[in-house]
């Protein structure tokens, strides 16, 4: 008898663990490459304060090629795309490319980041209600960086969990500007 309860007991846990595996986006999932999407998400319905407290609407960007990345100035791999992430808004602004980084983070946080690391894109804030709604976009794990490219009908054309390299995001940027 006691024998059956230790077989039931391990199999709960077998599941328990498939399930939280599941969950945190670990089965089947891998954070090193761009992955391919599909669906139009309501993100243009979005609206977050900027670092001045006005609201900024994301309807102001429709019909671009738009770039969300949500970030934070505590996260090393954030800060170090960044830099990547401003040139190509500076060399792509023309051909209707916009980046928005949504920061889990105050204001005055993300000002003084700023202070040694300009940034030629909108920055708005946001919270752990705005880092949850991220799953929808498929960041099931919840972490830093994750970016979601838009394509210009506002449908998700890629995502991607951890650092994204500028040659690799400019690729995909070349293949959504010709479309």
């Amino acid at each position: 008898m006691k024998r059956s309860h230790l077989w039931l007991a391990l199999g709960g846990l077998a599941l328990l663990a498939a399930l939280a595996g599941y969950r945190l986006g670990v089965v089947g999932k891998s954070a090193e490459t761009m992955t391919a999407t599909a669906p139009a998400l309501p993100i243009f319905e979005l609206v977050l304060a900027d670092l001045k407290g006005q609201p900024q609407g994301f309807g102001q960007w429709r019909g671009k090629v738009l770039i969300v990345n949500y970030w934070a100035t505590w996260c090393l791999p954030c800060r170090e795309e960044m830099p990547g992430f401003s040139r190509l808004q500076d060399k792509y602004r023309d051909k209707g490319v916009q980046f928005v980084g949504i920061s889990i983070d105050t204001a005055d946080k993300i000002v003084e980041f700023q202070k040694t690391t300009p940034v030629s894109y909108p920055l708005l804030i946001g919270d752990m209600a705005v880092m949850e709604n991220s799953a929808k976009l498929g960041n099931s794990r919840q972490a830093l960086p994750f970016t979601a490219v838009f394509d210009r009908e506002g449908r998700l054309a890629a995502t991607k969990l951890g650092r994204l390299s500028e040659p690799e995001l400019e690729r995909q940027l070349a293949e959504l500007i010709s479309r």
